[in-house]
């Protein structure tokens, strides 16, 4: 099955919270996530940064630490503002709201819809939130050991409860990055190219990555 754009909220079996992100893509598979200053960012393969010029939003920072315990991943230009907002101290909620209604869809041939998932680092608290051409939908989530709820912009476009993984573990930050490419429900899931992650610990979250 091919959902393209996914991101994800859970907790691991030992209690970690996490946030992730995965890139699959039919038409822009020459990409890879690289970790700057703290932040991961989706941008071309060496060789592939003509395919900006065809796309634009194709590169973006994907996943981004926000207020210190929050972690921000998403599938665009969405991210810093989010982070930006709960930063200032504004409510995810809203902030997430208000970021993806600032930047609407994607006004791509397809549409693409923007997606959020934001984590807690300790509480278990979640959210996800996609912009559509026909809705703004953002909804809490109670992470559960285990279980990643997760969303895509095609096919699982709404935050609900049916769209879990109950497998899910990673004992470390680039490990959760590859369960977002082959663990569990994911590895059902089509054209993976690839994948970032935010992971609990004790000093704050880890981030990792996986480039497919």
């Amino acid at each position: 099955m091919y959902l393209g754009r996914i991101v994800a909220v859970g907790r691991t079996l030992s209690g970690r919270n996490a946030a992730l992100y995965r890139v699959s893509s039919r038409s822009f598979p020459n990409r890879q996530a690289v970790e700057n200053n703290g932040r991961i960012a989706v941008v071309p393969r060496p060789g592939a940064e003509g395919d900006l010029a065809k796309n634009p939003y194709i590169s973006y920072n994907c996943l981004r630490i926000a207020g210190k315990v929050w972690a921000v991943a998403t599938n665009g230009s969405q991210t810093d503002p989010i982070a930006e907002k709960i930063d200032s101290g504004m409510n995810v909620r809203d902030a997430i709201s208000l970021g993806l209604l600032a930047l609407d869809y994607e006004h791509d041939s397809l549409d693409t819809p923007r997606i959020v998932a934001v984590a807690h680092l300790t509480e278990p608290t979640g959210f996800l939130g996609i912009i559509r051409k026909d809705a703004l939908l953002v909804r809490e989530f109670q992470l559960k050991p285990g279980v990643l709820q997760y969303l895509s912009t095609y096919e699982c476009n709404r935050p609900c409860d049916e769209q879990r993984d109950e497998k899910f573990d990673a004992v470390c930050c680039d490990c959760a990055a590859q369960y977002a490419v082959d663990g569990g429900v994911f590895a059902g899931f089509d054209h993976p190219v690839t994948s970032a992650a935010a992971l609990a610990s004790d000093g704050g979250f880890s981030l990792g990555l996986k480039i497919v």
